[in-house]
């Protein structure tokens, strides 16, 4: 079973530009609904397109930084053809690697409905791991579910108040 630990901050400014090592676009939509994580359904299902790989990922519903997560290659033109399946809209991003300390975070910068909302997230292997948090981060937000991919697909960025625009604490009842 794979374990994933991971911490979701927005950015703040560019500075974490010139240190991308790399960038791909992706594409992605989910084969359940965000509705459906707060009743009987225990996971969520993902299809993403990346680059020029594709995978299918599944990932519990569990409160926290830590939940198990599995993923599967998928041929492309099975990808496309699940995204066609998917429920609420498609989370278009282009994912930035950038190196800081001992981690490689990803700095998500969404496109279409998403466009200008700029996360930052990090893998880690424990918990309480300590990392050194770069000039560019902004507000944790790992805790505030509007963040989470499939709540962008069900409500994205451009539907959200100039209040949840500012950041975590500009929401009302949406942190776990």
């Amino acid at each position: 079973m794979a374990t994933e630990i991971e911490r979701k901050f927005l950015v703040r400014g560019d500075g974490w530009r010139a240190a991308a090592e790399r960038s791909e676009p992706m594409a992605q939509g989910y084969l359940n609904r965000i509705d459906g994580l707060v009743g009987a359904d225990r996971a969520s299902v993902r299809v993403r397109l990346e680059g020029p790989r594709a995978a299918l990922n599944i990932k519990s519903c569990e409160p926290g930084r830590s939940r198990q997560e599995f993923e599967y290659p998928l041929p492309v033109e099975d990808a496309r053809a699940l995204l066609e399946l998917c429920t609420g809209g498609r989370v278009e991003k282009r994912r930035h690697y950038v190196r800081h300390g001992a981690h490689l975070w990803e700095v998500d910068e969404f496109e279409g409905d998403n466009a200008g909302l700029v996360v930052a997230e990090v893998e880690l292997s424990a918990l309480e791991e300590d990392f050194e948090r770069p000039e560019w981060l902004g507000p944790e937000v790992t805790d505030f579910e509007r963040y989470y991919n499939i709540a962008l697909s069900a409500r994205p960025f451009c539907e959200w108040s100039e209040a949840e625009r500012q950041g975590p604490d500009g929401g009302e009842g949406d942190a776990r």
